[in-house]
């Protein structure tokens, strides 16, 4: 098997479909800088999209990275049967650090609902340990169409309002909350998202605050977040051959490490891009793109 950070030479680089050979030249890490290069330009790219987008839609997980992604791993050449696993591993590295600021900041305002994050730790770390194991074996049609699925629920809440009904005003007992949490968690890691839009979902239906749904989101994104992570980065290990440049499983270090940075600097034109619009077209606007990617991903499974 062929590690990541090994001192090897490699001759052959695949950028098209016909297989095209490059000179040996100077290599990195095992790999030619002429592909590492053209790996960090794509990702920069991608990374001041997803800024740019996240800062106008006031979104910044999966719902954004993964579409864009998705087209990147596409130019890359990334098999078509592994690209949506890479998407969601990359993707929910990236939102690791968000996540544990955003819980942090959240709870030293006391917002955090704490029984619900103990109620829902457990049973979404299972979760999410089994959606790493499927996709292990998996084909790409399965997160294409849990993707769909989750754009889709997103895009009527933001198009038709779907906020407003509710199942309640106390939260359900532990078991009812548990299995909440095994969903949660099952479905983050099979979209790469932190399960913000599910949690959120679920805690304003049954009569928490906007304000609380986050914040207690927060919290159950962490451990989803991180165990997600270490699950696709076992879960791709014996894909790596067929990987981008330091990768390790389905997990882009590349694309954790610059789309970060970079979509956190460019967020900053995508929120004086919002403040021009009213909410109400934001939302549309954001419905519209959600619907956009998961047409996207519809076609492809044809």
């Amino acid at each position: 098997m062929r590690w990541p950070w090994c001192w090897t030479r490699r001759a052959i680089w695949r950028t098209s479909q016909h297989n095209q050979t490059v000179i040996r030249g100077v290599v990195m890490l095992g790999y030619p800088i002429s592909e590492i290069v053209f790996l960090v330009g794509w990702i920069a790219g991608a990374g001041v999209l997803v800024g740019i987008l996240a800062g106008l839609f006031g979104i910044g997980g999966g719902a954004v990275i993964v579409p864009v992604l998705y087209e990147v791993f596409r130019v890359l050449n990334v098999p078509e049967e592994l690209r949506m696993q890479m998407c969601i591993g990359t993707s929910l590295a990236i939102i690791v650090p968000t996540t544990v600021r955003s819980y942090y900041a959240h709870k030293k305002r006391g917002a955090v609902i704490m029984e619900v994050v103990k109620a829902w730790a457990v049973p979404s770390v299972i979760g999410v340990i089994l959606g790493s194991v499927i996709a292990s074996f998996a084909p790409s049609a399965v997160f294409k169409i849990a993707f769909v699925i989750f754009a889709t629920f997103i895009s009527a809440r933001m198009l038709f309002g779907a906020d407003r009904l509710s199942l309640g005003k106390d939260l359900p007992g532990c078991i009812l909350l548990s299995v909440y949490g095994f969903i949660t968690g099952l479905f983050s890691s099979l979209v790469g998202v932190s399960g913000g839009a599910v949690s959120n979902a679920v805690l304003t239906l049954y009569g928490r605050t906007m304000q609380q749904a986050v914040a207690t989101s927060s919290g159950i994104g962490v451990p989803i977040t991180i165990v997600g992570t270490i699950g696709y980065m076992f879960a791709g290990w014996h894909h790596m051959s067929q990987l981008p440049p330091l990768s390790i499983g389905f997990v882009s270090l590349i694309g954790v490490a610059l789309m970060a940075p970079v979509s956190s600097y460019t967020a900053s034109y995508g929120v004086r891009l919002a403040h021009w619009l009213p909410r109400r077209k934001l939302e549309i606007a954001f419905g519209i793109f959600l619907g956009l990617a998961s047409l996207r991903f519809l076609i492809s499974l044809l």
